[in-house]
């Protein structure tokens, strides 16, 4: 426990907090139960006052709902104009945050804290307006109703049949300074609303009907005072720490439970919930990690879970602190949480215990000024009694023995040689080295076996008569006692120093994992390595068997497991749907399905259960530990944050795929409608003008209307092309079918099928005679080439001239493609071969889908080839590079 100055010293976190708070304004909400109550005719009244008192008060947004009670508490108060919306064709009124940031009054009435702003607004909840103004340093009155609490939405829901959808976070009424609860009677408030002062009449007979039935407004105003008796508890708690108040304060009841591993732990937390539902008070079951749990007995392990599980089911808070002495630490806490009554079992412990250990009970009625000691009858069977404690932690081999005769053996050599040097009166000192040793090093016990060794050398070799267990002087037999009694001294307290050396390695390993697990998770994901690193840690940290099970299609599936091996049967996997369905624990060591094998543990996040980690402890039988079940629940929790945020990502990863795969859609839509409907148009019109005014035209007519359908319908079918090639690109299905291909046959076979397309302008060829073969689909090399020339075409001018050169170029073979056009933007470059992409050409647009340069880049892949883009250097235009390794 803290010593007294920490007791009289304020909390830091309280005055920090509360420095926080001097900064911003002060929020105070009037709180009712439902509509009708007078919160806003409270407002007005109070900021009435303030106004006399000389306070600057305005009114940001005040609803009368035509109240004439109401509309006249606004007289005398300045009104700052609201601010117009349009939305959706309706003019809406909305509070001017800027005019009234720009006013800066003292005090500023914002009704309807939980009012849902028009869209377009800066903030879209009421709330968040007044967040901004008590940042600005303006203090603000506020409206709101219980069922517009968001942790009470449900349960309003329940009771009314009514979901009301605006509501505001529990941290803004938390936030708030002050909270006035605004009161009236169901009976007083149902005569308001038949007199017509809540809504107009045939309003207030349907209200009267669902919403305002005597029933749901003794419910609703039940959940509004202890809503506000909260608010108020949390404030008495924040001032006792600010101003250093120990406590108890018994402004409400708060009972604590002492658990412990005796027989009589379970009596104790079930008289604690009868005195507890007996004050209507909050039940929290305590258990203090003294160094002796270390030392607990299976059977006391067992009973102290039971006693804990128990605790959980009767609605208790379970808490486990860590501490040298049980009283201290539970008198601190009690005072931290302001409980006024603490229930503690009956000691079955013997007097030698006690004497040893202390009484907890007796401590706790001496040291608890303030507090109500309820002590708890015992079990009714009798303690059996178990091995003496201080052997549990005994060793069982002869090392740590066989080490203290060796050390001792030492220590009287050592002495004998100074003794014969210096003849020391107190040499018997160098007997307590071996002692710490011992204790240090292997415990009490150890040490005590050190002590009798000591004693007996100390005797044999150093009291007269010499080398005789015997004492001939009286003087001696006192400094013998007095060696004896400073060896086990200083053995019990070097034992201790051990014991809580110990408990802080644990501690700081513990720490450790956790902080090492942590950072392994922090970067992963990808799902599958975040629960094998998860399965692998547990199962090293509790030693067991590890399984994470989680939903997919419906079905509870096993996702890791360490071993890998390891396996369910069906009864496991029925305790673990179980366990998931009801999201509670199952399995061994739980009331539902003790049989089972496994320990089940539901894995949840703030939004829900997420999926279920089962545990099988090593050892036949045995069950997690308290401690270890505390890790388990700290792992758990940061697997439960680290597997949401791997969802998160997936979810962010699949959405942004989906708006990808929107926009692709939009733009294949775009441009194949346009660029598949104008060559079908100019078919459709060469073909009905040939067939209906056929005769009218002469041959070179005919014959032109003729070419311009063939023409458009070989237009069309490039595009088809394009379109079926990216399919196919796409699906992954194109495999290059290779032969040996020359390069000036693959150049001159596109050139004459690209003909038409370049009969406008100057196309040039330079392919050198040396140039080696290359191993290549001829058919995709030949349409890569195609579309690169396609796309020369569409940007060259008229009489433009079209180079395609071939080069070697070290181990590979390069095909240039320029053209004399505009070149490409900067903007464009790193874009070009992207699917249904076109740059810019000024306002002009060209034709095409934006597929075929996507087409090229995958068919030059598809063979291991690379392709380029850039502008010219020696002139305007652009140049495509496309090079394939020489085979």
């Amino acid at each position: 426990m803290a010593g007294a100055s920490d007791e009289t010293r304020p909390s830091p976190d309280a005055l920090l907090k509360a420095a926080q708070k001097e900064a911003r304004g002060k929020l105070k909400i009037f709180f009712g139960a439902a509509p009708g109550v007078g919160k806003t005719y409270e407002m007005l009244s109070a900021a009435r006052r303030r106004q006399g008192e000389g306070i600057d008060v305005v009114v940001g947004v005040v609803e009368t709902h035509g109240r004439a009670e109401t509309e006249a508490q606004l007289a005398g108060l300045e009104v700052v104009p609201r601010r117009h919306v349009d939305y959706k064709g309706r003019g809406l009124e909305e509070m001017d945050l800027d005019a009234i940031l720009a006013r800066r009054p003292q005090l500023v009435l914002v009704d309807e804290l939980a009012h849902t702003n028009a869209p377009g607004s800066r903030h879209p909840k009421r709330h968040l307006d007044v967040e901004e103004l008590r940042s600005a340093g303006i203090d603000v009155y506020s409206t709101l109703n219980v069922q517009h609490v968001e942790s009470l939405n449900d349960v309003v829901a329940r009771i009314t049949r009514i979901r009301v959808r605006e509501t505001v976070p529990d941290s803004v009424v938390d936030s708030a300074d002050e909270v006035e609860l605004v009161d009236l009677t169901p009976a007083d408030l149902i005569a308001r609303l038949g007199e017509g002062k809540v809504y107009v009449r045939e309003q207030a007979q349907r209200a009267l009907r669902h919403y305002f039935s005597p029933g749901n407004l003794t419910a609703l105003r039940e959940l509004a005072l202890r809503r506000t008796a909260e608010r108020v508890d949390e404030q008495m708690l924040s001032y006792m720490r600010e101003h250093a108040i120990t406590g108890p304060w018994a402004a409400g009841e708060r009972v604590i439970v002492c658990l412990d591993p005796s027989a009589g732990a379970a009596n104790a937390v079930r008289a604690a919930k009868r005195t507890a539902h007996g004050l209507d008070a909050e039940l929290i079951a305590l258990y203090v990690e003294t160094e002796r749990h270390a030392l607990l007995t299976e059977a006391e392990q067992a009973r102290l879970a039971e006693a804990m599980r128990l605790a959980t089911q009767l609605g208790a808070e379970v808490v486990t602190v860590p501490g040298r002495s049980v009283v201290e630490e539970v008198l601190a806490f009690a005072r931290a949480r302001n409980a006024t009554r603490i229930v503690v079992g009956k000691s079955r412990r013997s007097r030698w215990f006690e004497l040893r250990h202390g009484a907890v009970v007796d401590e706790l009625v001496r040291s608890g000024s303030g507090l109500a000691i309820e002590v708890a009858p015992s079990a009714d069977a009798p303690e059996a009694a178990g091995p003496i404690d201080w052997l549990l932690g005994a060793p069982r081999t002869m090392g740590p023995y066989l080490e203290g005769a060796l050390i001792t053996a030492l220590a009287t050599a050592i002495g004998a040689l100074v003794n014969a040097e210096f003849q020391l009166p107190n040499i018997s000192l160098l007997f307590v080295v071996p002692v710490l040793i011992a204790a240090t090093r292997h415990g009490l016990v150890p040490s005590l076996w050190v002590t009798g060794l000591s004693v007996l050398s100390y005797n044999f070799f150093f009291l007269a008569p010499l080398y005789q267990l015997a004492i001939a002087d009286p003087a001696n037999v006192v400094a013998l006692v007095f060696l004896m009694v400073v060896a086990i001294v200083a053995s019990a307290l070097a034992t201790r120093t051990r014991a809580q050396t110990q408990a802080a390695r644990r501690e700081a390993r513990t720490t450790a994992e956790l902080y090492a697990f942590s950072r392994k998770i922090a970067g992963v994901v990808d799902l599958d390595d975040l629960l094998w690193i998860v399965v692998t840690h547990l199962a090293r940290l509790l030693n067991a068997e590890i399984a994470i099970l989680m939903p997919q299609d419906g079905k509870l599936d096993l996702r890791a497991a360490f071993p890998p091996d390891g396996a369910l049967n069906d009864a496991d996997l029925a305790a673990a749907r179980w366990a998931w369905d009801a999201e509670r624990p199952t399995g061994r060591g739980t009331d539902t399905l003790p049989g089972v094998r496994w320990l089940f543990e539901p894995i949840r996040t703030s939004r829900s259960a997420i999926g279920i980690v089962g545990i099988l402890a090593s050892g036949e039988g045995r069950e997690l530990s308290a401690s270890e079940r505390r890790l388990l629940e700290a792992v758990g929790n940061q697997a439960a944050v680290a597997l949401e945020r791997v969802a998160l990502a997936a979810d962010i990863d699949e959405a942004r795929l989906g708006a990808e795969r929107e926009r692709l859609r939009s733009a294949m839509l775009t441009s194949v409608s346009h660029d598949l409907r104008t060559p079908l148009a100019s078919i459709i019109g060469a073909l009905s003008s040939f067939r209906s005014y056929r005769d009218r035209y002469d041959d070179a007519t005919r014959d032109e209307l003729i070419g311009t359908a063939l023409s458009e319908a070989q237009r069309l079918d490039r595009f088809v092309g394009n379109l079926l090639d990216m399919t196919r690109l796409d699906a992954g299905v194109i495999v290059p079918k290779r032969e040996i291909v020359e390069v000036g046959d693959l150049v001159s076979t596109t050139l004459r099928r690209a003909a038409p397309l370049l009969k406008d302008r100057v196309v040039a060829s330079m392919i050198p005679q040396d140039l080696p073969a290359l191993s290549l689909d001829f058919v995709l090399a030949e349409q890569t080439l195609f579309n690169l020339l396609d796309n020369a075409s569409k940007y060259s001018p008229q009489d433009g001239r079209i180079e395609v050169e071939a080069r070697h170029a070290g181990g590979r073979i390069e095909i240039v493609v320029r053209d004399e056009g505009p070149g490409i933007a900067e903007a464009a470059l790193g874009r070009l071969f992207e699917k249904f992409y076109r740059a810019e050409d000024g306002d002009r647009r060209r034709p095409g889908t934006g597929l075929g340069l996507a087409i090229a880049k995958g068919f030059v892949e598809v063979q291991g080839g690379s392709i380029s883009a850039r502008n010219r250097s020696d002139r305007s235009g652009a140049e495509f590079v496309v090079s394939f390794p020489v085979t």
